[in-house]
């Protein structure tokens, strides 16, 4: 069985295109690459990564491409697109011709106006991304699933998963908070073929997270979804925030102890290997 983590990152702060990134930051702002995380990743068994954008620019793509050429741990790269310029229909043919491009992601948690992926500008990537058979990462918060619905909705035949459990305010929990993510994240299981993330989520909850904090959103997410649909990933380095690499990995076993070991196979690599079609 191949144990694969489904969402990491590997970035140079130098390069000069994470705007996101604070400065100075003492976790954040540091390079980090394979061998950095080599000794975390085979210490827990993990065989295979899938290396996410964590920027807004084609070179950081071709960087990550790099990474995975010279890389054979990285199994497959989510890359980033202009969704706002057609003329990235070409960029993204050129892309996808490379045998570990998988899919992009933009950085919709990061765009001011909600209904940014509502525009009529945009929907054309929608279809490429579909046309090309590539797959769609979802990043963004609880107040974005309304309009996820509708895109994953419309475009029915588009590969998606939903990035990090659209990120529940773990760390702000309230039951009215709660019961908003969890009634959207069921329409969208229900409703529409996407898949989900167990990652990100050590991050959005306090320092003193644990195990029993997690459980009520794990639970949801694995109970609506299936185990066919959801996957593990560290979001490696981002987790640091919280915890590192091994702790996120024994709280998501922890999280999943009463899975058969058929089902914890499908969330630690088999759904990973198949919604990407990871040649491993």
């Amino acid at each position: 069985m191949p144990l694969v983590d489904a969402h990491q990152h590997y970035w140079n702060p130098a390069r000069g295109d994470y705007s996101w990134m604070p400065p100075d930051h003492p976790i954040l702002t540091r390079v980090y690459g394979p061998g950095d995380l080599q000794h975390s990743r085979e210490a827990v068994g993990i065989d295979h990564t899938v290396l996410v954008q964590a920027a807004e620019s084609i070179e950081e793509t071709e960087y990550m491409l790099g990474i995975a050429d010279a890389t054979p741990s990285v199994a497959g790269v989510v890359g980033w697109i202009d969704f706002e310029n057609k003329d990235h229909r070409a960029q993204l043919e050129r892309l996808a011709r490379h045998p570990k491009f998988k899919g992009v992601r933009p950085m919709i948690q990061d765009i001011p106006n909600v209904d940014w992926m509502l525009r009529d500008d945009v929907q054309w990537a929608y279809d490429a991304v579909t046309d090309l058979d590539l797959a769609f990462d979802a990043l963004g918060f609880p107040h974005h699933l309304d309009n996820f619905l509708t895109v994953f909705s419309r475009y029915p035949k588009m590969r998606v998963v939903v990035d990090h459990c659209m990120k529940p305010q773990i760390g702000a929990h309230t039951e009215a908070r709660f019961a908003h993510w969890a009634e959207r994240m069921t329409r969208i299981a229900v409703e529409t073929g996407a898949f989900c993330k167990l990652s990100g989520i050590i991050t959005e909850a306090s320092e003193d997270w644990s195990v029993d904090t997690l459980r009520p959103y794990t639970d949801h997410v694995l109970q609506a979804f299936g185990l066919n649909r959801v996957m593990w990933g560290s979001d490696w380095p981002v987790c640091r925030l919280r915890g590192e690499y091994d702790a996120w990995h024994t709280a998501a076993q922890a999280l999943t102890a009463h899975l058969s070991v058929a089902d914890k196979a499908k969330v630690f690599g088999e759904t990973a290997v198949a919604f990407y079609r990871l040649d491993i």
